[in-house]
């Protein structure tokens, strides 16, 4: 038996304003049902982004509470250039998002930055050097 990798799945607070965060990387969410609180984007390769409301997860995951601390996943996009991701990062910082770490040149080879979704998810921006 095997099993591929076919959605992320992140619980969001504000359903219209995820959505406005994620569309900020060229996403389209095309198969959304707003009044059951779900979302969600094609990210290529058959993998999807799956944006679910708390109340959604509430209805059949009534244990579900909200995790807090530091992020314990990252969603990550990959940029053509270095000045990619130096240029995205500034236009969410712009747009209000908060900033984890700026963009800088990780000793792996990357141009590196992170950002916070408005969930407290992790999303982290990167291109080869």
């Amino acid at each position: 038996m095997s099993a591929n990798a076919a959605a992320i799945g992140i619980v969001v607070a504000d359903l219209p304003v995820s959505v406005a965060f994620y569309e900020h990387f060229g996403l389209t969410f095309t198969d959304s049902d707003a009044a059951h609180g779900h979302a969600e984007a094609t990210l290529g390769e058959g993998l999807r982004l799956l944006l679910d409301t708390e109340e959604s997860i509430k209805s059949f995951t009534s244990a579900w509470t909200r995790p807090f601390g530091s992020p314990r996943t990252t969603v990550c996009f990959q940029f053509e250039t270095p000045h990619d991701v130096n240029a995205k990062f500034a236009e969410l910082m712009e747009a209000g998002y908060h900033g984890l770490r700026g963009p800088w040149d990780a000793p792996w080879g990357q141009r590196y930055a992170s950002v916070i979704d408005p969930d407290g998810s992790g999303v982290d921006l990167f291109a080869l050097l």
